[in-house]
C-alpha cells in the first residue's frame, strides 16, 4: 500500500519533462525552482494541477461531463496521494470595471448587509434623521400638487424581482381591484397577464385615480390608508406628467417631505438598479470629450490641423466644415491661419464648446444650391458628444471614444451609489467612506468598534467576518489597497495575493495548492507576511507547491525541487531535491550555487555616473503621489523602488510614460496628474515594455510578433519546389486561405465553448496541430517543413537558419534575452507575463537604436531565475551602453544593486507613501536611515564585498 504521507508521481512527460519520478511530502511547503523553461510549471500546473482538475471533472454528472469529455489526460503514468487541487496563477483578476477589491474578496457583500441591517438612515438633502409620516402629512403633500393634476394612488407590492407573480395578480382580482401597474405600465386586471419569469418586475396596485381639486381630501385619505395597509406602510403617487412621489409611514424626512424605501442589501449594490447611480449606471465614471485630445497641437492653425476632427481641408476645399468655419471666422473676425493658442480665449471657447445659441450668418454657394441661413455654432466637443450618443456604428463609436477620457460622475462623484444609499451611516461612516479606506484603516475602524449587546446580537457575526477577511489581506501585504480599488488596475501579483487571501479565509483542509510566484510585486520587507500566509495554509493541513525564484522563500521551504539543467529540450530533469541546506551543498544545482553565494550576479566594476541632463517631472500628484519633483538622469540604468503601493507605477507608467508618449507620439492617453515634464527635447523615443500578452488567442506566437516569420515564409517561397508550384509567401501563413488547414482555420486547435466553464482547446484532428494542409507541408527547407520550423525552439532554429543574416539576427536577439528555449510557434496564451515582456524586449532590440531612446520596464524579473536575471541585466546594460536610458520598476535586489541610479519611494504604501525617501547611486541609498530598500540593499552590498 502506498504511503499516504506522500504525493507520488511516476513517468511525468508533459512538455519537456524527461519521464521524471518524484515523491513530494504532503502537508508541506514545497518550492519548484530552476531556470526559465526548465519544466517547473509543466509539472506544477500542467501535470499535478491538471490531473487534479481532470479527476474533479470525472466526479461531475454525466450531463456536465459530456461537455468536458475531450479534456486530455496529462502525460504521466500515474499520481498517487493527489488531493483536490486549486491553482492560484499569475493573472489579472478581472477586466470588469464593476469589479473592486471589496467585491472580489466579498467584503463588500458583508458591508451591504451590515448597512441594511444596522445602518441609520439620514435625508440626503438636509441631513436630518429619517422619521415616519402620518396620513394627514401625506395628504397635504399630495394636495399641494398643481390643481387639475391627474394622479394614480399606488400600493407597491414587489420591486425588481424575478418571477411570474401570479399570486399577487390573482389576489388583486379577488380583492376587487380593476387595474394594476406592471413595470410602469397600467394593465387591466380583466385581461390575461403573462410575465416572463426570468426578468425582474415591479408591481403596484392601482388603488385610486384622482384629479387634484379642493373636495377630494376625504376620498384621498381613504385611498392612502388602503394603499398603506396593502403595502405595509408604503405609498406611491404617480403624476400624469411623469413625476412619482414615494411616501412611507415608517421612513420619511419631516423637513423635506421625502419618503424612503426600506433598506435592503440591494440598495447598497452599484450593480443593482435599486442602488446604482442613475447617471453613471454604477460605474462611478462617465466618458467625456477631453479638449486635450481634440486639440492635436495648439501651435498649429486650424487650417494646419490644430483640431483633430478638422483636417485635410486642402484636399476638400468645398467641405461643409470648412465653409462653416470660414463664415464663423468672418463673423467673429479671426483668421483660420492663426495658431490656435494665439486665438482669443473667447474664440477658442466658441470653437470647442459652441456659441450659446448665438447664430452665425452662413452664406452657401455650390453647384446644386445657394442661399443664406443662420446657424448656431455647435462646437467640436458638443458635436462629438452628440455623434457618440446617436451613432449605431461600433466603428464610429470607437472613433469618437478616442477623443474621450473617463472622469468621475458629477452626480455621485465616483461613489457609484444613489444619494439615498450614500446617506446611510454606520457608526458615523457611510459605506462609501468605509470602502475609500485602505485595508489597514478599515481593519482599525472595525477593530475599535464598541458594539452594544443589541448590535452584537444582530451584526456581531458580520463584523467578525469582515475583520477576518481584512486580516487575511493584511497578512499577504495588501494593507495599502482600498476596498473601492478597481481590479483591472491591480498587478498580477496583487490579484494573485487577493485570491490567496480568499483561500486562507475559506479554511479548506486537505487541499493541494499550486501558486505561481506569489512574491511578484512584493517588497522584501513584506515577504515575511506572505510566507507566513503560505505556512498558515500548510498548517491548516494542506500541501502548498510554489513555483518561485525568491531566495527567502527557498530558504524557508520544507523542500526545494530544482529543475534543469537547462531550458527547453536541455531541461525537464530534476537536478536536485531536498531541504535548503541540502540544495546548497549540491554542486550540480545552479540554484544551490546562488543560494550558497558561491555564484553571484556581478556589479559593474565602474558604475556609470548619472549625467546632469535628464527628464524632470514637476508636481507629480497622481493617486497617492505628494506633489513631488522627480529627476530621471539620461544615459544610465535607473531603478524605481519602494514598498508595494508607494507610487512607483503611478510615477513611471501613468505620468512619465503617458506624458512622454503624449508629447512624442501625440498619444490620446491622458497622463497622470502633474504640472510639466522637462527635458523631453533630449529624447526621440519612449518604449514601454510591459507584461501584457503579445496576443490573446493561440494564433499569436513569438515568431509572428518579432516578425521573423515573415522572413521565414519568404524563404520557403523561394525553395525550388515552391517556385515550381507558384507558391507565394502567403501560402505559408496560417492566417490566409490556401495553405492552412481549413478544418481549424490555421489554429492547430479547436475551441470548445464550455458556457459555464472556461473554454477548452483541443488539437485539430485533421492536421494534428500542424496548422497547414498536406500540399504546404510537402515544401521543405533543409529537410524541415513550415510546421516543423514553428515547432522548433529558438536555439534549434538558429542552427537551421544560421546562414540567413536577417533571420539569424532576430533569433539571436531572442536568445540574448534568455528565450532560447521557447518554440517559434508557441501560442501566446501559454507565455508567462515575464516571457511576453522579454519577447517585446527582443522585438525592440531588433530595431536600430537611436541612442536617444527611453526604455521603461515594469518588474522584468518576473519568472526569472538568478541565471536568467544575469542575462537580462547584460541586455539592459547593452542598451545603456548605446546611449539609451533604461528605467525599471523593480523589487529584486540583484537588479537594484546593479543600477546606476535609484529612486526610492515610500516610506509606506497608500496614503502613507508617495514621497521620495532616498535617491542616488546604490551605495548612497544603502546608507539611508529611512529607506526600507536601503536597509535590505546594504546587506546585499556588504555580502558582495565579503564574497569578493
Amino acid at each position: 500500500m502506498a504511503n499516504s504521507g506522500y504525493i507520488i508521481i511516476k513517468g511525468a512527460r508533459e512538455h519537456n519533462l524527461k519521464n521524471i519520478d518524484l515523491q513530494l511530502p504532503r502537508n508541506s511547503l514545497i518550492v519548484f525552482t530552476g531556470v526559465s523553461g526548465s519544466g517547473k510549471s509543466s509539472l506544477a500546473f500542467d501535470t499535478i494541477y491538471a490531473e487534479g482538475q481532470r479527476r474533479y471533472v470525472e466526479s461531475l454528472s454525466s450531463y456536465a461531463r459530456q461537455f468536458l469529455g475531450q479534456m486530455e489526460k496529462p502525460r504521466v503514468d500515474f499520481i498517487e496521494g493527489l488531493s483536490p487541487a486549486i491553482s492560484i496563477e499569475q493573472k489579472t483578476a478581472s477586466h470588469n470595471p464593476r469589479s473592486t477589491v471589496g467585491t472580489v474578496t466579498e467584503i463588500y457583500d458583508y458591508l451591504r448587509v451590515l448597512m441594511a441591517r444596522a445602518g441609520l438612515q439620514y435625508c440626503h438633502q438636509c441631513g436630518q434623521p429619517i422619521g415616519s409620516q402620518t396620513v394627514d402629512h401625506m395628504a397635504d403633500s399630495i394636495l399641494s400638487l398643481p390643481e387639475k393634476s391627474k394622479i394614480l394612488v399606488l400600493s407597491p407590492q414587489i420591486e425588481e424581482r424575478k418571477g411570474e407573480h401570479r399570486d399577487i395578480i390573482e389576489n388583486a382580482r379577488k380583492e376587487g381591484f380593476v387595474r394594476i401597474r406592471i413595470n410602469g405600465k397600467v394593465v387591466d386586471l380583466f385581461e390575461k397577464i403573462d410575465l416572463d419569469q426570468k426578468r425582474k418586475h415591479t408591481i403596484e396596485l392601482v388603488v385610486d385615480r384622482l384629479i387634484i381639486r379642493e373636495n377630494i381630501r376625504s376620498r384621498l385619505c381613504e385611498s392612502i390608508e388602503l394603499a398603506l395597509k396593502l403595502s405595509q406602510g408604503l405609498l406611491k403617487v404617480a403624476v400624469e406628467q411623469g413625476e412619482e412621489i414615494l411616501f412611507s409611514e415608517k421612513r420619511a424626512c419631516s423637513t423635506c417631505g421625502i419618503s424612503f424605501e426600506q433598506l435592503t442589501p440591494q440598495r447598497f449594490s452599484f450593480n443593482s438598479p435599486l442602488g446604482m447611480c442613475t447617471q453613471c449606471g454604477g460605474l462611478g465614471t462617465i466618458d467625456e470629450v477631453d479638449p486635450n485630445l481634440v486639440i492635436v497641437d495648439p501651435k498649429r492653425s486650424i487650417m494646419e490641423g490644430a483640431i483633430a476632427v478638422w483636417k485635410d481641408f486642402e484636399k476638400r476645399p468645398d467641405s461643409w466644415n470648412l465653409r462653416m468655419l470660414k463664415q464663423i471666422a468672418k463673423h467673429y473676425q479671426f483668421s483660420l491661419y492663426t495658431p490656435f493658442q494665439e486665438l482669443p480665449s473667447v474664440i477658442q471657447k466658441i470653437l470647442l464648446f459652441g456659441s450659446d445659441n448665438q447664430k452665425v450668418k452662413i452664406q452657401w454657394n455650390s453647384e446644386h444650391s445657394t442661399g443664406i441661413f443662420y446657424h448656431a455654432v455647435e462646437g467640436v466637443i458638443p458635436r462629438l458628444t452628440r455623434l457618440y450618443m446617436q451613432t449605431n456604428s461600433e466603428e464610429l463609436r470607437k472613433h469618437y471614444s478616442s477623443f474621450m477620457n473617463k472622469k468621475d460622475c458629477p452626480q455621485c462623484n465616483g461613489a457609484r451609489l444613489r444619494p439615498e444609499s450614500r446617506a446611510v451611516r454606520y457608526h458615523d461612516s457611510s459605506i462609501v467612506e468605509i470602502t475609500e479606506m485602505s485595508v489597514q484603516q478599515c481593519y482599525q475602524f472595525f477593530e475599535h468598534l464598541a458594539l452594544t449587546d443589541y448590535e452584537s446580537e444582530i451584526v456581531g457575526e458580520l463584523v467578525s467576518e469582515i475583520k477576518a477577511r481584512l486580516r487575511f489581506l493584511l497578512d499577504v501585504g495588501l494593507h495599502y489597497l482600498t476596498l473601492d480599488r478597481n481590479t483591472p488596475t491591480l498587478s498580477g501579483g496583487e490579484a494573485q495575493r487577493i485570491r490567496l487571501a480568499s483561500q486562507i479565509g475559506s479554511g479548506l483542509v486537505g487541499v493541494l495548492y499550486t501558486l505561481d510566484e506569489p512574491s511578484i510585486g512584493l517588497h522584501q520587507r513584506d515577504n515575511d507576511r506572505l510566507l507566513n500566509s503560505l505556512f498558515r495554509l500548510k498548517d491548516l493541513g494542506n500541501t502548498v507547491i510554489v513555483v518561485e525564484h525568491d531566495p527567502e522563500a527557498m530558504q524557508r521551504a520544507d523542500m526545494i525541487v530544482d529543475f534543469g539543467p537547462g531550458a527547453g529540450h536541455r531541461g525537464g530533469q530534476i537536478v536536485a531535491q531536498g531541504s535548503p541546506e541540502e540544495i546548497k551543498k549540491c554542486r550540480h544545482s545552479l540554484t544551490g550555487l546562488y543560494l550558497a553565494r558561491k555564484r553571484q550576479i556581478p556589479i559593474l566594476e565602474n558604475r556609470r555616473t548619472p549625467r546632469a541632463e535628464g527628464l524632470k517631472i514637476i508636481g507629480a500628484a497622481e493617486n497617492n503621489l505628494k506633489n513631488i519633483d522627480v529627476f530621471f538622469p539620461l544615459g544610465v540604468f535607473t531603478c524605481v523602488t519602494g514598498v508595494s503601493g508607494s507610487g512607483k507605477s503611478s510615477l513611471v507608467n501613468n505620468i512619465l510614460y503617458n506624458g512622454l508618449s503624449r508629447k512624442l507620439y501625440r498619444s490620446r492617453v491622458r497622463p497622470g496628474q502633474h504640472q510639466v515634464i522637462e527635458g523631453i527635447n533630449l529624447i526621440d523615443k519612449v518604449i514601454n515594455i510591459d507584461q501584457k500578452p503579445i496576443g490573446r488567442t493561440p494564433r499569436s506566437n513569438p515568431a509572428t510578433y518579432v516578425k521573423v516569420f515573415d522572413h521565414i515564409r519568404s524563404l520557403f517561397s523561394k525553395v525550388p519546389q515552391a517556385r515550381a508550384r507558384g507558391y507565394k509567401p502567403g501560402r505559408f501563413s496560417f492566417n490566409v486561405k490556401g495553405g492552412r488547414c481549413e478544418s481549424c482555420t490555421g489554429d492547430g486547435l479547436k475551441k470548445i465553448e464550455m458556457h459555464f466553464l472556461p473554454d477548452v482547446y483541443i488539437t485539430c484532428s485533421e492536421c494534428k496541430g500542424k496548422r497547414f494542409n498536406q500540399e504546404t507541408l510537402q515544401i521543405q527547407y533543409k529537410g524541415k517543413n513550415i510546421a516543423e520550423v514553428l515547432n522548433m525552439e529558438v536555439e534549434e532554429a538558429l542552427d537551421l537558419f544560421g546562414s540567413i543574416p536577417h533571420i539569424k539576427r532576430i533569433l539571436q536577439t531572442l536568445k540574448d534575452v534568455g528565450l532560447d528555449y521557447i518554440k517559434l510557434g508557441q501560442p501566446a496564451t501559454t507565455l508567462s507575463g515575464g516571457e511576453a515582456q522579454r519577447v517585446k524586449l527582443a522585438k525592440e532590440l531588433c530595431k536600430k537604436s537611436t541612442g536617444r531612446t527611453v526604455y521603461i520596464l515594469d518588474e522584468p524579473t518576473t519568472g526569472l531565475h538568478f541565471a536568467d536575471i544575469e542575462k537580462l541585466l547584460h541586455v539592459l546594460n547593452r542598451l545603456v551602453e548605446e546611449g539609451n536610458t533604461v528605467i525599471v520598476i523593480e523589487h529584486n535586489l540583484d537588479v537594484i544593486k546593479c543600477a546606476d541610479y535609484i529612486i526610492d519611494l515610500g516610506p509606506e504604501g497608500g496614503d502613507q507613501g508617495g514621497t521620495i525617501v532616498a535617491q542616488g547611486i546604490p551605495e548612497d541609498v544603502a546608507q539611508s536611515d529611512t529607506s526600507f530598500t536601503g536597509e535590505f540593499l546594504k546587506g546585499v552590498l556588504d555580502l558582495q564585498r565579503i564574497s569578493v
